[in-house]
């Protein structure tokens, strides 16, 4: 549905690989949750980006 009005969803709480398949199926393609990766402090992020 919120592909049709054309707004982008964001899962969150995303915590197994069963979830993620579960929300992939149904269009759902953006997720935030310690399955893709833990908090990590700023100056660690950063060198992830690099």
């Amino acid at each position: 549905m919120t592909g049709n009005l054309g707004m982008l969803v964001i899962a969150e709480w995303v915590e197994i690989d069963q979830q993620k398949s579960f929300l992939m199926k149904y269009g759902c393609v953006h997720f935030q949750a310690y399955l893709l990766g833990r908090p990590v402090p700023l100056e660690e992020f950063e060198a992830l980006l690099s």
